[in-house]
């Protein structure tokens, strides 16, 4: 079972979210962090690190003395990656996303492979489970390549050893996000009942909804704003699976790098049922919600 945790927008409680649950989870398990422009969830799991690898993408290189000037690998980037310029055949590695296309088509097989560093991927061990963290490299804004090979080797190591795994997406909706969730059996969805929360959650809802995505909510900071947050899931028809309330204490377990769901047995309670929802039926749709969501 593969859960990512996700929200529409930064500071929801995503990272706080995915830590607890897994401090909580009861099977074995492997963790990922995606967010690689601003990885932090080792910070709370605290992983001790035992490699640190260069991630790197397949990029192309041309033969030039076998390129006929098709044009057929410039007519199928369609990120602009190559271009041609009279005779002369330009690439731009920054801008090309890895698929292979232009070697595929190429009738001369005048593109091989070539390679460019995207950033590292850290491998580690935390008492919940196995551990990776992307890195994106200073400048690098080619994010998504990193993504997928994090999340493909977490999965190979979970499938390995018969691991769930929890993946620490990035915030918002964009391709980081997208990419992300993309294997996820179930993603759930950090909010807070705030205009904000309201207005970002109902993008993450129509963006990831659109994928066939099995999707739960998880309304952080319950307690202040109003009810629109829970109206907007009843009419989405998207469960409410776990509250975490509005307290100070909250607040500064957090802010001490603590997880959560060791400190405050309530809140341990909470991310228990979590997990369970999340189990039931592998499917979040089918799991009762929480019965503090339901508000007039």
């Amino acid at each position: 079972m593969i859960i990512a945790i996700a929200s529409g927008k930064g500071g929801t409680g995503k990272t706080t979210v995915a830590a607890s649950l897994a401090a909580v989870w009861d099977r074995p398990l492997a963790i990922a962090d995606l967010d690689v422009e601003a990885p932090n969830l080792h910070l709370f799991l605290h992983p001790s690190f035992s490699a640190t690898t260069a991630a790197k993408m397949e990029v192309p290189e041309i033969d030039e003395s076998s390129c006929n000037r098709c044009r057929a690998c410039v007519a199928i980037c369609q990120f602009k990656a190559i271009g041609l310029l009279g005779d002369a055949i330009l690439t731009f590695p920054e801008m090309c996303h890895g698929c292979g296309a232009c070697m595929a088509v190429c009738p001369q097989e005048a593109i091989r492979s070539g390679c460019r560093t995207l950033g590292a991927i850290g491998w580690g061990h935390t008492p919940e489970g196995p551990f990776l963290n992307g890195r994106l490299s200073i400048g690098e804004a080619m994010s998504p390549p990193l993504i997928r090979l994090v999340r493909r080797k977490i999965g190979i190591l979970a499938q390995a050893e018969n691991r769930d795994v929890i993946l620490d997406a990035p915030p918002g909706v964009s391709c980081p996000a997208v990419n992300a969730v993309m294997a996820a059996d179930v993603v759930v969805l950090v909010t807070e009942p705030t205009p904000f929360g309201l207005f970002d959650l109902e993008l993450a809802l129509d963006a990831f909804q659109s994928h066939d995505r099995r999707l739960g909510v998880v309304v952080n900071r319950a307690g202040i704003g109003n009810h629109d947050v829970y109206r907007l899931c009843e009419r989405r028809k998207i469960p409410i699976l776990a509250e975490i309330p509005y307290q100070d204490a909250i607040a500064e377990a957090y802010a001490r790098g603590d997880i959560i769901a060791r400190v405050h047995p309530e809140i341990q309670s909470r991310f228990i049922k979590l997990g369970q929802r999340l189990r039931i039926s592998n499917n979040p749709s089918r799991c009762a919600p929480v019965r503090e969501a339901h508000h007039a």
